[in-house]
């Protein structure tokens, strides 16, 4: 019956006639389906039946739009870029929350491009940094690996790159806040998965940014304990185990440089006035640039202070040359005075002028970056304290390291003096 939108047959040896409907736009007919009817016309009434209620399809009644639509489907022989366009059709109609296509960038084990994007030498993202000069460290992807291990890993097995929406990492922040973690490390194991998802997306291997606007943890950080001049005077009037470590200290408070900074300084690196720094010294990649991959001059018009450094060099076990650290190590040449000491003999020091143990574990070396920035801030224009610690943003770096203001050094030594000269014991330093 060719007027019919399909066509009713029974094949040989079979009980039942079978339907096959015409696709209206293409012309061709479907698959056929048995009708369950022992004549043609029952046949005939159950094929219009099912056009006008549905075609059985595994266990339901579909509509003949979506039948014909699912038989094209499945029977189709589709390339990439047909399998493309479909998916964001779907997506766009919202009937697809994600998709991966096989063969894509998107199609990478989730975890194992985890573990790739934080390995030092075989991450492309670390290699981008290094090539424009950003800082990144060994111990940092170390850490960060640590962390994917620790808790992206369990909670992404078999995912892929492209599978990830935004709110499996909502489910993921979820999950860590059951975990006995502070704030700020729950948000440091964030950010060895957001970090890589959001590089992933400025590459255009994903399509969004899946951790666009997250909601991270809060917490109250515990507050930096910093001495008053007073108290500080005191610390390096009271005896110490060890030379070294008080007068790293003491550089510590008038300059305001790190502790890998001073642990940095060979005898070259000083002048008549002034400190040159060049390097900066971490336990697990020895010597490298400092922080902000720049040197720069602090200045020290102290002289008594500069003739203690020269004086601490030339008692180098390991001989004394240019090279030479100013805070050696006691036991091995190539290294510096280990940062533990420069900690412990400070709380040890605190103890001495009567703080109690307790109180005196409140205080960390770096608080003297905070009570040099502190005490001198008043003193000076921020541009001239930036000029001193190094701390600059890449515009200040732009805006002020091409030139030095007539006076500027003059402005920073004598606020120095004002500020610190009660700090330096008179009967150690001129």
């Amino acid at each position: 019956m060719k007027h019919l939108p399909f066509s009713v047959f029974k094949r040989s040896g079979r009980r039942f006639y079978s339907v096959k409907f015409k696709n209206e736009k293409t012309g061709e007919y479907l698959p056929a389906v048995s009708t369950k009817q022992e004549t043609e016309a029952a046949a005939i009434t159950t094929a219009f039946q099912w056009i006008r209620e549905g075609i059985p399809w595994k266990g339901e009644a579909v509509p003949f739009k979506k039948y014909t639509l699912r038989n094209m489907a499945k029977e189709a022989e589709l390339a990439p870029a047909d399998a493309e366009y479909i998916c964001k059709e779907l997506f766009r109609r919202g009937l697809l929350k994600t998709y991966v296509l096989s063969e894509s960038k998107q199609a990478v084990d989730f975890t194992g491009f985890l573990s790739t994007f934080w390995d030092y030498e075989a991450s492309p993202y670390v290699k981008e940094k290094l090539r424009k000069n950003h800082g990144i460290h060994r111990y940092y992807c170390k850490v960060q690996s640590g962390a994917v291990n620790g808790y992206w890993r369990p909670f992404f097995k078999g995912r892929l790159l492209g599978d990830i929406t935004r709110q499996d990492i909502e489910a993921f922040i979820d999950n860590l806040d059951d975990k006995k973690l502070s704030a700020a490390r729950k948000n440091h194991i964030i950010k060895a998965g957001t970090i890589a998802l959001k590089w992933a997306h400025s590459k255009e291997m994903i399509d969004r940014d899946v951790t666009h606007g997250i909601t991270w943890f809060s917490g109250k950080p515990k507050e930096r304990q910093i001495l008053s001049p007073e108290q500080a005077a005191a610390v390096f009037r009271v005896d110490w185990k060890d030379d070294r470590t008080r007068l790293a200290n003491l550089l510590a408070a008038i300059t305001g440089l790190r502790a890998g900074e001073i642990q940095g300084l060979r005898v070259q690196d000083m002048g008549r006035d002034c400190l040159y720094i060049r390097h900066s010294w971490n336990c697990r990649d020895g010597l490298k640039t400092p922080k902000n991959n720049e040197s720069w001059r602090v200045e020290l018009p102290f002289p008594g202070v500069i003739q203690d450094l020269l004086n601490l060099s030339a008692k180098n076990p390991h001989g004394a040359g240019m090279d030479s650290f100013v805070f050696w190590a006691a036991l091995k040449a190539d290294k510096p005075l280990e940062e533990r000491l420069l900690l412990d003999d400070l709380r040890d020091a605190l103890v001495e002028t009567g703080m109690s143990r307790e109180t005196a574990k409140a205080h960390t070396f770096h608080g003297w970056r905070h009570f040099f920035t502190s005490y001198m801030r008043p003193r000076i224009d921020e541009k001239l304290l930036q000029k001193q610690t190094g701390h600059k943003s890449p515009i200040m770096i732009a805006h002020y390291s091409d030139h030095v203001l007539a006076g500027d050094r003059e402005r920073i030594q004598q606020a120095q003096k004002e500020t610190f000269g009660v700090l330096i014991p008179e009967a150690v330093f001129d």
